[in-house]
């Protein structure tokens, strides 16, 4: 089906796998209508979004939580290497927010590449180039690579996000996956090389 595809368009750009090892995180305490209008909102939305811009979420599942230390410090358990992995949990620790009530944080943690989603501020595309699908705008923090910089000074926040809500907006609306595509493969390459052994320092991206 593929190779058929692929032959009624010769040109029609490659295809690119992203793989995402989904956890939910089973201490988070959300009502169970906000539980509940993950999948068939927030998430299918998101997958149809890359879809639309040629990329593919290889999609893994498994159990884990986030437990939190007496700092507030995060504790993952059940994080994979070689992936990005999307943590879906109530809110964002302390230590990471701020006190900014925050959707989500994408970060570098003890070498493991991680997006975590708080389900209670989460929400759909609601804005063009302002208020895009958190786990779209999440996981571009990872593949436009800002995952590997150091977290921006205050006056530069503004200019990242909104730089990132950019390409979420052409991936929801003009189905343009062009630009993304070749800033995550050479994340993708980053990424093996750093579960195949090299060293990744930790920092974060809200």
């Amino acid at each position: 089906m593929a190779a058929a595809a692929a032959a009624a368009h010769p040109h029609a750009p490659a295809r690119l796998a992203v793989p995402v090892h989904r956890i939910m995180d089973a201490r988070a305490k959300n009502p169970a209508d906000v539980d509940h209008r993950f999948w068939p909102n927030l998430w299918s939305e998101a997958v149809r979004d890359y879809r639309q811009g040629g990329i593919d979420l290889q999609i893994s599942d498994g159990p884990g939580e986030v437990r939190r230390s007496p700092a507030d410090r995060p504790i993952f358990i059940g994080l994979r290497r070689g992936a990005i992995n999307l943590v879906v949990t109530d809110y964002i620790p302390m230590l990471w927010d701020n006190g900014r009530a925050l959707a989500g944080v994408t970060t570098i943690h003890e070498g493991y590449h991680v997006c975590l989603i708080a389900l209670r501020y989460a929400h759909r595309n609601q804005v063009a180039f302002l208020s895009v699908n958190t786990c779209v705008h999440e996981l571009l923090h990872a593949l436009l690579q800002d995952i590997f910089l150091k977290p921006p000074k205050w006056y530069q926040s503004s200019g990242r996000e909104f730089r990132v809500d950019w390409y979420a907006t052409r991936l929801w609306l003009f189905h343009d996956g062009g630009e993304v595509r070749k800033s995550a493969e050479v994340y993708l390459r980053r990424l093996r090389a750093a579960s195949a052994g090299a060293t990744d320092l930790p920092s974060g991206r809200a």
